[in-house]
């Protein structure tokens, strides 16, 4: 069975870190290029950092650079968002998701994606 899995959201002050953790099963990351997207209530969903088959990083959002930082472990077959700094403004649901041929900001381009979890930030 195909899944990704995303956890480690939760509730965390401004300035404040979480690190989400997207495991997949049924297939290797590695043979993909697996972006972490997210959205908040009444907003698009928006492509915060991606990484490619060759491990290349494409920060998919200016908003996010140098606090937000993709990840992979090969031997767990996972891929980590460790997120920094947080702001008010990151708060949505986070997505990891599979795309076929490239680290695209656009999610029409993902094939796959993960349930979801929440990250709330907040005083």
């Amino acid at each position: 069975q195909l899944q990704l899995v995303e956890s480690g959201g939760g509730l965390v002050q401004p300035g404040g870190s979480l690190r989400l953790s997207c495991a997949a099963s049924g297939f290797t990351l590695s043979e993909y290029y697996i972006g972490w997207f997210r959205q908040a209530p009444g907003k698009e969903r928006e492509g915060v950092v991606c990484i490619s088959r060759d491990g290349a990083t494409p920060t998919l959002t200016d908003s996010v650079k140098g606090r937000f930082t993709i990840s992979r472990d090969n031997a767990k077959n996972t891929v980590a968002l460790q997120m920094n700094n947080l702001r008010v403004e990151d708060t949505g649901i986070y997505y990891c998701a599979l795309a076929l041929w490239v680290c695209s900001s656009d999610f029409r381009q993902y094939n796959f994606w993960g349930q979801g979890t929440q990250v709330t930030v907040s005083s």
